[in-house]
Parts: structure tokens; sequence; C-alpha cells
């Protein structure tokens, strides 16, 4: 991942939060925000949330955290895996 200020980071939390039928304003209420402005921009992949705010939009939204970010995280994990190679060789990356 670089740390291009333009790049937009791929979520499910729209999808999910739609699932459970809420609006945003909802959401964040529900969250404890007085509004929707940090959801918007998580959702727009604008931001991140931090730690405790995606848990607590994973148990709002009633699914593991990882699935919010899910492509997100195949991104990582084929970086990952594509410099553990570079630097260990196919031998210890399996």
């Amino acid at each position: 991942m670089t740390k291009d200020k333009n790049v937009h980071i791929f979520n499910q939390l729209r999808k999910y939060r739609k699932a459970r039928g809420l609006k945003q304003r909802e959401a964040a209420r529900i969250l404890g925000f007085a509004d929707a402005s940090s959801l918007s921009r998580w959702e727009h992949g604008i931001g991140l949330p931090s730690v405790m705010n995606l848990l607590r939009l994973a148990a709002l939204y009633r699914t593991l955290a990882d699935a919010l970010y899910i492509d997100t995280l195949r991104t990582i994990r084929e970086e990952v895996r594509r410099r553990e190679v570079k630097m260990l060789g196919s031998k210890d990356a399996s």
C-alpha cells in the first residue's frame, strides 16, 4: 500500500450498513457520533476508522472486521506475500 493521499480505500461499509437497513445518520448515532461525516468519509474510502471504531462497525453490522475491508485486505496479503517471497525465497513463504 502506498501513502498517496489520493488513494481511495476500498471497503464494504455501505453494503453492510444497507444490509442492516440503516441510514448513515442512524449508524453514526448508534456508534456515538454527533453526525455522519466520519462514517461518510470511511464509506467513500477517504479515511480509515480507528481500530476501536472498526470493531464497533463490525459489531453493529454483525460481521467480522476484515469483511468490511476484504478487498483491501486481499491487496495487502498479496503485497506481503510478494515481499516475503522476494526476501525469503519461496521455501519459507508457503
